[in-house]
């Protein structure tokens, strides 16, 4: 039944189709509306998850309610990968809430860690997969750390842009809409200090706004500024 969806899952589209076939019978599948959790950071990790349809964030809280989002999943990402081969009791390492209406399908991590041992392939594509999420993250970790909420704005939208943007008549669009404050816990800073951010981006004629959605005006001058952002 999912065995289409499956096939256009990164770590599985290269993978002989009986396992893909395997994996597709063991399958599970759950709806959220906009809003709603789809589990805790306090849960134990039971499951890996596929966006089916909808929008997802991974986010942090601190013991104040402070929240960081981590990422962002749309359909056809995964989310939850860290739960395989993991200690018993081991929780999940974030929370994850829907930010539009979603359809998810998930694996138990015990299903997949079996179809794994069996298939090396999938063994090693999941390595690589989850070499390049590590990467990724570790490059979010540098700009948070290292640059100054101007640099980390820009460095933000540049990356939303590359993941989620689409080319428009006026610019390039983020085809996610975010409010400043989900903004702000994307980048982890303040909603205030991002806001005078953006304010000074659509005063240098950068970006513009779209209701919740952010434009890059002129994508070569955004990211000759960034350039020089970056290196500041």
């Amino acid at each position: 039944m999912y065995l289409e969806f499956l096939k256009g899952i990164i770590f599985f589209k290269d993978l002989p189709e009986h396992i893909i076939h395997a994996l597709s019978t063991k399958v599970k599948t759950a709806s959220f509306k906009k809003g709603e959790y789809i589990f805790h950071e306090s849960d134990e990790a039971k499951a890996i998850f596929f966006v089916k349809s909808g929008l997802v964030k991974i986010k942090k809280i601190n013991s104040q309610g402070k929240e960081l989002i981590v990422c962002l999943k749309r359909a056809g990402d995964i989310f939850a990968e860290a739960s395989l081969f993991c200690e018993p009791n081991t929780l999940y390492p974030g929370t994850a809430q829907t930010i539009s209406d979603t359809e998810v399908l998930y694996l138990l991590t015990s299903d997949l860690e079996e179809v794994i041992a069996m298939n090396p392939e999938l063994s090693v594509e999941m390595i690589r997969f989850m070499g390049a999420q590590l990467r990724s993250f570790t490059s979010v970790l540098r700009d948070i750390a290292l640059l100054d909420v101007y640099g980390k704005t820009v460095k933000t939208i540049e990356r939303l842009a590359r993941e989620f943007g689409s080319k428009t008549a006026k610019g390039v669009k983020i085809e996610i809409p975010l409010s400043v404050s989900e903004l702000a816990n994307i980048i982890g800073s303040t909603r205030e200090s991002v806001s005078r951010v953006l304010s000074k981006l659509r005063e240098q004629d950068l970006v513009s706004m779209d209701e919740k959605n952010i434009i890059i005006n002129n994508w070569c001058d955004f990211c000759q500024m960034f350039v020089e952002t970056a290196e500041y």
